[in-house]
């Protein structure tokens, strides 16, 4: 008797994005936790200090939330209305925000009350940060004005009235501390440094612009606005290397990876983009419920939190690394020890194999006994790890090739025919089963078809199967449609070659 062969699984090219070395990177991230705010969160940004707290700013309240703590652990809320841009300083000790009330208030971690109290603009101000020093904080507002003030004597040091509209976003140099960048409605992006009077760079972005990034170089700048992303060379004097348009709504917020080799973008459109900054490519994309307005990294990408405008705080934490079990080192075998562990045979040397078995699934067991309904109740039943889809559609084709595919579905009860039927439901509209699987449902149909009434369940699936089949058709038709209006388009759009009568025509015979 010959010897079983086993079934043939047919492979397929795999559907959806992909798999890269940043896909998993970026896939490695635990369940979103998610907090509710009071308001739309304007502003998110981490202690560069250890533990990394970080502080959101949302309506009229700055909170202080830990790496894994869902309630906030401290609470700034002497503002009278919207509060603005918590920034920390440098040591992690201070905390900076400006406010729709024109003011600029300065928090000691520590304690409650404001330190300090900078009163001078006329607006409300959306820009406050700690120049390198530490000891001068800059602030950005809707009177189209930028400031500089002393933090020691609360008195302020320079203006700069250079923008036209809001100034809605700035940053500071970490290498250079008289150096920094606002960004501001009138589609400008002005340099400035605090021992000039006036700006020393003026860069167009070409749209109201929401949020710039100095990379930790300190050559390079990123600016977001419209639906831009643009990367400027501020050491060639602001020439611009390259515009990504990778988002279909505003871009309202940016920020760089601990290693500065990843830059993302968050949208209106709901979308996270993380860009290489070797290639400037979309690597990776995260989607959110609602629109973006603020995103932040803990150092060495350990949390991403993204605040939205329906209020949402969205935190995700890295998983970390599980470490291997420790396996018992195999021992080398008899030959290496006689013939040493790099002896290569000789033409002369007669080399003994080992026959190697080859173990048959239990599926192809169950076949080779002709059990033809317990095989097919194998891969349906079993671990979707070791009987993907494409399994089961195997060993329904060679059921189908033997004749004896109308007896494996045949005579089953409620409970197996409710398996056979969800399978049906999850894969009947796949491209690379569709062939296969509604020659299945038309014979169980057919089977089936004087028990319909006895079931609930078995009837509510079959429903299920008959709404599914009825869109796919409706797909179809509207997709042949749409082709047809294409075909349409393209042959009105085709030129038509002149004759040769036409040609003498144009040249005048």
């Amino acid at each position: 008797m010959a010897s079983y062969k086993p079934v043939i699984i047919q492979t397929y090219p795999k559907l959806g994005e992909k798999v890269t070395q940043d896909t998993l990177y970026w896939k490695n991230y635990k369940s979103a936790i998610q907090i509710k705010e009071f308001g739309a969160v304007n502003k998110i940004d981490f202690s560069p200090i250890r533990p990394h707290n970080y502080a959101v700013t949302a309506s009229s309240r700055i909170h202080i939330y830990g790496r894994y703590s869902q309630e906030p652990i401290k609470t700034f809320s002497r503002f009278k209305d919207v509060a603005y841009c918590a920034t920390y300083r440098d040591d992690g000790k201070l905390l900076v925000a400006g406010s729709e009330e024109g003011s600029v208030r300065l928090f000691d971690i520590g304690g409650r009350a404001a330190l300090r109290q900078f009163e001078g603009h006329t607006k409300a101000v959306h820009v406050a940060g700690f120049l390198s020093d530490k000891y001068r904080i800059v602030s950005g507002a809707d009177d189209y004005s930028s400031k500089v003030w002393d933090v020691s004597s609360a008195s302020e040091i320079i203006t700069y009235r250079e923008h036209t509209d809001y100034v809605r976003c700035g940053c500071t140099s970490k290498l250079n501390s008289n150096l920094f960048v606002t960004g501001s409605y009138d589609h400008t992006v002005k340099v400035f440094d605090t021992r000039t009077e006036n700006s020393i760079m003026t860069i167009e972005h070409g749209h109201p612009v929401e949020s710039i990034n100095l990379f930790p170089s300190g050559g390079l700048l990123a600016t977001a606005g419209g639906r831009y992303v643009k990367i400027w060379d501020i050491l060639k004097g602001g020439q611009l290397l390259v515009s990504l348009k990778n988002h279909h709504k505003t871009v309202t917020c940016l920020c760089l990876t601990s290693s500065g080799q990843r830059l993302l973008s968050g949208s209106l459109d709901r979308h996270v983009k993380v860009y290489s900054t070797t290639s400037y490519k979309v690597v990776h994309s995260f989607l959110y419920e609602a629109s973006i307005l603020s995103l932040a990294l803990a150092p060495e990408d350990e949390t991403l939190v993204v605040g939205m405008s329906n209020g949402i705080l969205n935190v995700k934490h890295r998983k970390h690394e599980e470490k291997q079990p420790f396996r018992k080192r195999r021992r080398p075998t008899y030959r290496t020890f006689v013939k040493g562990r790099n002896y290569m045979p000789k033409q002369e040397d007669f080399l003994v194999t080992k026959p190697v078995r080859n173990h048959l699934k239990k599926y192809d067991q169950l076949l080779r006994s002709f059990q033809v309904s317990k095989a097919l109740d194998a891969v349906l039943q079993g671990p979707v790890r070791s009987n993907p889809p494409e399994v089961t559609v195997a060993v329904m084709q060679e059921l189908n090739r033997r004749g004896t595919l109308k007896n494996a579905l045949a005579g089953r009860d409620e409970k197996q025919l409710s398996v056979l039927l969800s399978f049906l439901i999850r894969h009947v509209t796949d491209m690379r089963f569709a062939a296969v699987l509604i020659n299945v449902a038309e014979m169980i149909i057919d089977i089936y078809l004087p028990v319909v009434g006895q079931s609930a369940v078995v009837d509510k699936q079959f429903l299920k199967l008959q709404n599914i089949v009825e869109k796919e058709i409706d797909y179809q038709e509207e997709l042949l449609e749409v082709l047809g209006m294409m075909d349409a388009l393209f042959a009105t759009l085709a030129r038509k070659k002149p004759n040769a009568v036409e040609e003498n025509k144009l040249d005048g015979v």
